[in-house]
C-alpha cells in the first residue's frame, strides 16, 4: 500500500501554518497553534484517530483566535484530502458514539467528495480558557469544506462545555479513523470516483 502521507504549508496575511500528516500512524503528535485549548483538542484528535501529525500555526492572535482556528481546519482538510488521494479501498463511511462523563456525542462522516456540515451541538459557555467556543463549528466547517466530506456532529446531551468540545474532537477522530480504513481494492462508489 502506498504511504498515505502529506505535507502542506499555507501562508496568508493572517496566518502561517504547516502540517505533516500520516493517516496510518500511531497517534504521535507535535502541535503548536498558539491556542492552548486547541492544542489539547488536536492532540486528542491525533491520539484517538491514530494519526501522526506535526502542526505549527502562527496567527493574528492579538486580534482573536478566529483566523487561526479556521485556517487550521482548512490546512488539516487539505492534508487529509491529499493523503487519501483517489480514496481507493477506503471504507468511506465512519460513525462513532462517544460518552464523555455527562455528555454523549454522535458523529457520522462520509468521504464522498461532497461537502456538508451539520453541527447540532449547542455549547453552553462562550469560552474555555482563552478559546472562543463558537470557533469549534468554524473549525469543522473549514475541515469539511477542504477535505470534501459530509460531516454530521450531534450532541445528544451534555452540560459541561469542556466535555462537549472534547467529546466532539474524540468522536470525530474515531469516525474518521473508521472511514479511512482500507477494506477493499476498489473505490466505494458506483460512479467509480469519490470526487465531486
Amino acid at each position: 500500500m502506498t504511504a498515505r502521507k502529506s505535507e502542506i504549508s499555507r501562508k496568508t496575511t493572517e496566518t502561517e501554518i504547516s502540517i505533516s500528516l500520516n493517516v496510518d500512524g500511531e497517534g504521535v503528535y507535535k502541535i503548536d497553534t498558539g491556542i492552548g485549548f486547541l492544542n489539547h483538542m488536536l492532540e486528542l484528535f491525533t491520539r484517538h484517530g491514530s494519526f501522526d501529525m506535526t502542526l505549527t500555526a502562527r496567527g493574528d492572535l492579538h486580534i482573536d483566535s478566529h483566523h487561526t482556528a479556521e485556517d487550521i481546519g482548512i490546512v488539516m482538510g487539505d492534508a487529509f484530502r491529499e493523503a487519501l488521494g483517489d480514496k481507493k479501498g477506503i471504507r468511506r463511511y465512519g460513525f462513532f458514539l462517544l460518552p464523555m462523563d455527562e455528555t454523549l456525542i454522535e458523529c457520522a462522516v462520509d468521504f464522498s467528495g461532497r461537502t456538508y456540515l451539520n453541527f447540532d451541538a449547542e455549547i453552553p459557555a462562550d469560552k474555555v480558557g482563552d478559546f472562543d467556543t463558537e470557533l469549534t463549528e468554524e473549525f469543522f466547517k473549514a475541515f469539511a469544506d477542504r477535505a470534501g466530506i459530509n460531516l454530521h456532529i450531534v450532541k445528544r446531551y451534555g452540560r459541561n462545555t469542556h466535555h462537549i468540545i472534547e467529546g466532539i474532537f474524540k468522536c470525530f477522530a474515531r469516525a474518521v479513523k473508521d472511514a479511512v480504513r482500507i477494506e477493499s481494492d476498489r473505490v466505494m462508489s458506483t460512479k467509480g470516483s469519490l470526487d465531486k
